[in-house]
């Protein structure tokens, strides 16, 4: 783009986060600056008279949102959780698991995106299932996503304190002690705003790419006997003990642990609201993640696939889904009998179980105070104060991870309460990713039939919306197959009645609290499901006249060389 455009852009659509001490505020010194930082944000004045609601703060730069696409969502789900799975379904119900969900979240995700970019307003994915399927559903979602991270983040510090248990000296120290500077760590990183999360973000996001790819590459070589063994590993593992293990339903079990390892890819979408402009660093952000899927995911668990049977003793002797010991990444270095790096890797995973927790306030509170503001959550959630924080809705979050104290209550008390509050968080995701799918499919109709074309898209998805009725069908799957290894699990016949009964509430307790939540919240307001015809296309677009810099840029697209089209159409 020229820099002409770039101007006209900024022009056009200024950040209106409020700055204290700037040309309308008085100067003070730097702790009155600091203090009155929190203070409200003061409405911005329009044309027609009243205010604008306050605005978040648009500090989010394109190496901020390209890190968080990349690697914000690799985790405890990956690094540990791929562990489980590979038990339950062998190497090869790994792969076509996470294959699979892969492509289910990329036409997701460049759903999300085109909506993003459109409509970069706060709480995303709940503003869109308002807008465009019914205000009811939205309200469900919104809560649903609200509640996944409110309760993710005392897990999550609960998590970082047990990876710590790895080293010896640490076990001496009480667990407790551990979490809470890992909740002060957090918490005090969301309280410098959205520049603080995404500093971090991008450091955290760093380490965890690099320690992925130094993975692959460590797997290669242990693989063809470059390592202190010295044993040439192959494929073995794939035809003894095998590729797959307790057949379909082993797959299926998979899926399960392939979409909490997801969990999270959606965020790049949640925070283009408070991106300098969307409308170009999105894009870019959105197409990363085909390469995170395919190189992070994908190529990984091929090779921990062919470095772990699936019989390993430590895989089926984890203690949780953060018991560092069953994490396949670091049995295949240790099996390799390679000192130090187990060590380094629990680093990595520590830092990926913190990275987590960040995403969990950041998410939560955002799209707290998004529902605030169209009055579905208390309306002191929606207080924005000068520095474009949502410092309530960050405070109420905050709030939620001094449930890690449960960690002192002993350790059966502290299992039960991380797996009834994995519960209240299970199906989130795939109802949050449905949900997105379905939107897009209804804006599309919206869009035609109000007289649009889809050349006045900023953004145009990829896989357009037959790729969203893919992600949405797919979704719907998952459900059903969570359904269905929830009521009958691998190992069904050794259950008694009531582990079966807590092994399926386990399983799906979100469903029925979303269900019951639309159910009453359209009975009390009696919503009513959006018409193509009557959804609201303008309200919250950033960029209502730029039509002309977005004609430029595709004639300027079509000047391109083909290398560099077909870089573009990946990168």
């Amino acid at each position: 783009m020229s820099k002409d455009i770039e101007k006209t852009s900024a022009e056009i659509a200024p950040s209106p986060t409020y700055e204290y001490g700037s040309s309308d505020e008085p100067k003070g010194t730097a702790w009155g600056n600091f203090r009155d930082s929190f203070k409200r944000q003061p409405g911005v004045s329009t044309a027609d008279g009243p205010e604008d609601p306050a605005q978040l703060s648009r500090r989010l730069k394109g190496r901020h949102l390209q890190m968080i696409a990349i690697g914000g969502s690799i985790g405890t789900g990956l690094f540990i959780g791929s562990g489980s799975a590979l038990a339950k379904g062998g190497p090869a119900s790994l792969v076509l698991a996470f294959g699979l969900i892969g492509i289910m979240l990329y036409c997701t995700v460049h759903a999300l995106g085109e909506m993003a970019v459109m409509y970069p307003v706060s709480g995303s994915f709940a503003t869109f299932s308002s807008r465009f399927i019914d205000p009811a559903w939205g309200f469900a979602m919104g809560w649903n996503y609200a509640m996944q991270w409110l309760i993710v983040l005392p897990l999550e510090i609960i998590a970082a304190a047990i990876t710590l248990t790895y080293w010896e000296g640490a076990r001496d120290v009480n667990s407790a002690a551990w979490s809470t500077i890992f909740f002060v760590l957090i918490v005090a990183i969301n309280l410098f705003g959205v520049k603080g999360y995404g500093e971090a973000e991008f450091v955290f996001s760093l380490i965890k790419v690099i320690a992925v790819i130094g993975f692959i590459i460590l797997g290669i070589c242990i693989n063809v006997g470059a390592s202190p063994t010295g044993e040439v590993i192959g494929d073995k593992y794939w035809s003894d003990p095998g590729a797959f293990n307790n057949g379909f339903k082993g797959l299926c079990s998979v899926f399960v642990t392939a979409a909490f390892a997801f969990a999270g890819t959606e965020l790049v979408g949640l925070a283009a609201a408070e991106t300098q402009n969307p409308r170009r660093m999105l894009p870019t952000a959105i197409k990363q993640v085909f390469w995170r899927i395919t190189l992070f995911y994908i190529v990984s668990l091929v090779i921990v696939g062919c470095l772990v049977p699936y019989t390993e003793p430590e895989l089926l002797n984890g203690s949780s889904s953060v018991d560092i010991t069953a994490s396949p990444f670091v049995i295949a270095i240790s099996n390799a009998s390679i000192p130090v790096l187990p060590s380094i890797f629990n680093v990595v995973i520590m830092i990926a179980v913190l990275s987590v927790g960040n995403s969990s306030i950041y998410g939560s509170s955002r799209v707290l105070a998004g529902m605030a503001e169209r009055g579905q959550a208390p309306k002191i959630l929606a207080y924005i104060d000068r520095s474009g924080r949502p410092l309530v809705s960050i405070l109420v979050a905050s709030a939620f991870g001094l449930l890690y104290l449960i960690v002192a209550a002993g350790d059966q008390a502290r299992s039960d309460a991380f797996n009834w509050m994995l519960a209240l968080s299970g199906l989130s995701s795939i109802f949050t990713w449905g949900s997105i799918c379905l939107a897009h499919i209804r804006f599309r109709s919206a869009w035609k039939k109000q007289g649009h074309s889809l050349d006045e898209l900023a953004f145009r998805s990829q896989p357009g919306v037959i790729g969203s009725w893919v992600g949405f069908i797919f979704n719907c799957l998952v459900l059903i197959a969570q359904f269905w290894t929830g009521f009958a699990p691998v190992g069904y016949g050794e259950l008694t009645a009531n582990e079966r009964v807590i092994s399926f509430f386990q399983a799906y307790l979100s469903a029925p609290i979303i269900v019951v939540t639309y159910v009453v919240y359209k009975i009390i307001y009696k919503t009513p499901i959006m018409r193509s015809h009557t959804i609201d296309l303008q309200t919250g677009r950033r960029e209502l006249d730029l039509q002309h810099l977005i004609e430029e840029e595709q004639a300027e697209k079509r000047a391109w060389p083909m290398w560099k089209k077909v870089y573009k159409f990946f990168c």
